[in-house]
């Protein structure tokens, strides 16, 4: 059971509320004001040994991960982003077709709902990504090529819309907006790995190539802390999985290594939650982590943050502000 009291509004009228004292170590460096006012979630995942795609909430007021509704469709590879305190999962795959539908999950009623529109085909290995007041659903697989299409969701007319193509086509990419700018960065063409990183202005919908990774990664982690972009772990043009890190540099307009992480992360998430750049779940190559780590740009050093109560194979975190 998800338990939540929404009556005061908003989650941040629970950041006073008294936590473990394992949690207050883990986040003794962080303002008090912003221990509580993230929620993250773990959603989606699928295997044909595994095909349960729970979802989970961290509770941290209760340092614990708590069982969520889960989506209407089961499926793995499957996109998802944040948008008006909302979570929505585009496409992805359950090893018999690929979907076009789309699922909107909202916290406060604790429920997913279909109403939303689909995308114009079935894909997966999309990347998802929120700007200006849409979502922006960028490449995946249609189940013969990668593809470079790229579809602008308008919440309020319930309806999507192509934009200018990618240069590249990408399934398994990532991407995330910085100063205005939407890049997408890494995947596979259908081919191999990529390291090349594009910038799309939405301003006047052109397409630009910024500096290319240092490593080749498709299926990695990414998200925007402390003003770089980060991105971890994937898989590479060798198919071994990876522990690497690196991030970007908006002012050199470079890319330069970070520590490892801990373990290899194929198919896993990096997200900011609370303050603190976190890595989590994906595959070692072995098995399918429930692990998660957190980074410290000071010390440049990855620990051990705890685990999720499942594991979520092909799924996501999202995390809502």
């Amino acid at each position: 059971m998800l338990i939540k009291d929404r009556k005061e509004g908003s989650p941040r009228h629970r950041r006073h509320m008294s936590s473990p004292l394992s949690l207050r170590k883990q986040l003794s460096k962080l303002p008090p004001k912003d221990v509580f006012n993230d929620m993250m979630f773990v959603v989606g995942g699928w295997t044909q040994d595994d095909p349960s795609c729970l979802v989970e909430q961290f509770c941290p007021e209760y340092n614990e991960w708590r069982t969520a509704a889960r989506m209407v469709n089961s499926r793995g590879k499957v996109a998802v982003g944040t948008l008006d305190g909302k979570i929505y999962t585009v496409g992805g795959e359950d090893k018999i077709r690929c979907y076009s539908s789309v699922e909107r999950y909202n916290p406060d009623m604790d429920s997913w709902s279909t109403d939303v529109a689909p995308l114009s085909s079935p894909r997966s290995g999309v990347c998802l990504v929120a700007m200006d007041g849409y979502l922006y659903a960028i490449g995946g697989h249609d189940g013969i090529t990668a593809i470079n299409t790229v579809e602008r969701y308008d919440p309020k007319m319930n309806t999507w819309s192509k934009q200018t193509a990618m240069p590249t086509r990408r399934t398994g990419a990532v991407a995330v907006v910085l100063e205005g700018y939407l890049y997408v960065i890494g995947g596979n063409d259908d081919d191999m790995a990529l390291n090349t990183v594009e910038r799309y202005n939405p301003v006047d919908g052109t397409w630009s190539i910024c500096a290319h990774m240092l490593s080749p990664r498709e299926n990695a982690g990414c998200t925007v802390y402390l003003g770089h972009i980060y991105v971890a772990g994937g898989k590479d043009e060798l198919n071994l999985k990876l522990c690497g890190a690196e991030r970007f540099d908006l002012d050199t307009m470079r890319w330069t290594p970070v520590k490892r992480m801990r373990s290899k992360r194929d198919d896993m998430s990096l997200v900011v939650f609370n303050g603190a750049l976190l890595a989590v779940g994906g595959s070692d190559g072995v098995t399918n982590l429930k692990t998660i780590e957190a980074y410290c740009h000071e010390t440049n050093t990855w620990r051990h943050f705890g685990s999720m109560k499942s594991k979520h194979p092909g799924g996501r975190v999202a995390v809502l502000c």
